[in-house]
């Protein structure tokens, strides 16, 4: 079909074989540089790459985060803040708040436990406790003493 819409293009008396090999290749190259521009369509990654999370969720989610902050300590608040989400090391931290990396370290793990404990509810637990310590004669008491070997 092309050569018949191009025929106009072919000189009489040259080699109508190249012509028809040149319309051909032009094709071919045209064709290919479609090609190269679309893909096949996966059903199932297309649903994985288009499917998005309805925006209203999120916000949701932000505003029971900044109502559980807001009832956090102002200490705790201000190391989450400043760690959290700007993204200050301790020792930054530390020098912002003019306090030790220690009790930014103990506040920021504090702070986290809180807020958790506020966006999820009371009724999650925290955290396990650990069991209560023996004193070390209660401890020894516990350990199995060898038996007296008796002998004939």
């Amino acid at each position: 079909m092309r050569a018949w819409a191009a025929h106009e293009s072919f000189t009489p008396g040259t080699n109508f074989r190249a012509w028809m090999f040149m319309i051909l290749r032009n094709q071919f190259y045209t064709t290919m540089r479609k090609n190269a521009r679309m893909t096949s369509w996966d059903p199932e990654a297309a649903e994985r790459l288009l499917v998005e999370a309805p925006p209203q969720q999120h916000h949701i989610h932000m505003q029971d985060v900044e109502k559980a902050l807001q009832k956090l300590p102002a200490e705790q608040r201000e190391i989450l803040m400043i760690v959290g989400a700007g993204g200050a090391s301790y020792e930054e931290a530390a020098e912002i708040t003019g306090c030790a990396i220690g009790t930014v370290k103990s506040r920021l793990a504090r702070g986290r436990v809180a807020l958790t404990a506020l966006i999820n509810g009371p009724d999650e637990p925290l955290r396990v406790k650990a069991a209560p310590r023996k004193r070390a004669k209660e401890a020894a008491k516990d350990i199995p003493q060898p038996k007296p070997s008796i002998s004939l």
